[in-house]
């Protein structure tokens, strides 16, 4: 018994602190930073990472569905919000996009998403494109994510430049 009290008091006096320093906060970029959903604090996907998350999403029953906005209109504004007065509390405009045909009820196959991902860049290049999914047990939105920024787009900043040190 006394030989575990004092393995105790041993690993107890090893165990250190790391003591935060002023010097080692970081601040937040506020200009030129804007994310979206999910997987917005990772630098853009790759092609074959957007086919690892179709794969995940179809292949566990998910419903894809594709939406898509100009980049005026992508980031939720509530610059409209006076036609309201001081009831518009909490709404916001632009908080929808477009849908890109219909939800992918049924599908089975990660292809058929990544094919009409690919129909809708070619169809809209200047516009963000994301994939949604959703649980139809839950009914719940469960995945949301872009899997294309507008070529010209200057409200993105890389991951290594995200803050002032």
């Amino acid at each position: 018994m006394a030989a575990m009290m004092k393995s105790a008091a041993v690993s107890k006096a090893s165990v250190r602190m790391a003591q935060p320093s002023a010097s080692s906060m970081m601040v937040w970029q506020p200009m030129n930073n804007k994310q979206f959903e999910t997987f917005s604090y990772l630098p853009p996907l790759t092609d074959q990472e957007i086919s690892r998350q179709v794969d995940y999403l179809v292949n566990n029953g998910f419903i894809p569905c594709l939406e898509f906005a100009d980049e005026k209109l992508a980031y939720v504004s509530s610059e409209s919000c006076i036609r309201f007065g001081s009831q518009a509390a909490n709404y916001y405009d632009n908080r929808y996009w477009t849908m890109w045909k219909l939800p992918m009820f049924g599908c089975t196959d990660p292809s058929a998403v990544l094919r009409e991902i690919a129909s809708c860049n070619r169809a809209f290049p200047k516009a963000y494109v994301r994939l949604t999914a959703f649980d139809n047990q839950r009914q719940v939105q469960i995945a949301s994510f872009l899997v294309q920024r507008p070529a010209g787009a200057t409200d993105y900043t890389p991951v290594d430049r995200r803050s002032i040190s």
